[in-house]
């Protein structure tokens, strides 16, 4: 396992990452969800890596990233991929987005089609609504005296009642990590995912695309996939019987789908 290392972007925030797996290594990056770090995908790196160098990083405003003040867009979060594959002189990448990530995913199918290989986009939407739902989780979130109350709505919205009833360990891992996010973070990406609107657009991606979606996701239906699915042309489709974070209720099938797609 490698350190974490830091890239410098254009208006002067560090987007942490870290490498694991071999050099010679096609690279895959793996994008998180709002609310986690790059450890979100901590149980998939070991088996992704025997294949693929993979490259985690943290969203501004999360894990070891800078936190600027104010509303953070998709487009400079999308930025942000560019100048760190730039920094690492990585001319182009397959990359993996779930929730948020595949947000970003998105964009970059849109925007710098050059640079993606391979596009992985997990239970993500292209546009979700109300925004007067964000403007009231970012006023929650800001006025908040912890992230605690906050902390449980997102495990609730990410994983089946049984497993968080259950307190299994994964989900204390989870919780640590949402406990543990800076809320000014936090309150920016949420103006990410308020502003952004890539329904029309996600038409224009070239690139080979797998989207995956879980049955029961209550954050990004599986009805946002099927039509992000149906808009990308020559975009597969698996819909995995998890909640929001398939890849942690269902890592062996996740994995399954992401091995067989990108070999």
């Amino acid at each position: 396992m490698s350190e974490l290392n830091f890239v410098t972007t254009g208006d002067g925030a560090r987007i942490a990452y870290r490498f694991d797996g071999d050099a010679g290594k096609p690279v895959l990056v793996l994008s998180n969800s709002i609310a986690t770090t790059l450890h979100m995908w901590d149980g998939q790196v070991d088996e992704l890596s025997r294949h693929f160098r993979v490259l985690r990083y943290d969203f501004r405003g999360h894990g070891g990233s800078s936190v600027p003040v104010g509303a953070y867009s998709l487009d400079r979060l999308g930025r942000d991929v560019i100048e760190l594959i730039d920094g690492l002189g990585l001319e182009r990448v397959h990359f993996l987005g779930l929730s948020l990530g595949g947000f970003v995913g998105q964009w970059l199918g849109i925007h710098a089609p050059e640079r993606i290989d391979r596009l992985i986009l997990s239970n993500t939407s292209s546009h979700l609504a109300p925004a007067s739902y964000f403007d009231e989780r970012i006023a929650v979130v800001r006025q908040a005296p912890d992230m605690s109350e906050t902390a449980e709505v997102f495990l609730n919205n990410w994983f089946p009642a049984r497993m968080v009833t259950a307190n299994e360990p994964v989900i204390e891992e989870f919780r640590a990590m949402l406990l543990a996010i800076d809320r000014q973070g936090l309150a920016g990406l949420f103006a990410a995912v308020r502003d952004a609107d890539l329904r029309r657009t996600v038409a224009l991606i070239s690139r080979p695309t797998l989207v995956i979606a879980g049955e029961h996701d209550t954050v990004t239906a599986a009805s946002h996939s099927e039509l992000i699915a149906a808009t990308v042309p020559g975009a597969k489709l698996v819909v995995l019987p998890a909640v929001h974070l398939s890849n942690v209720e269902y890592p062996a099938e996740f994995r399954r789908a992401v091995l067989d797609f990108l070999r």
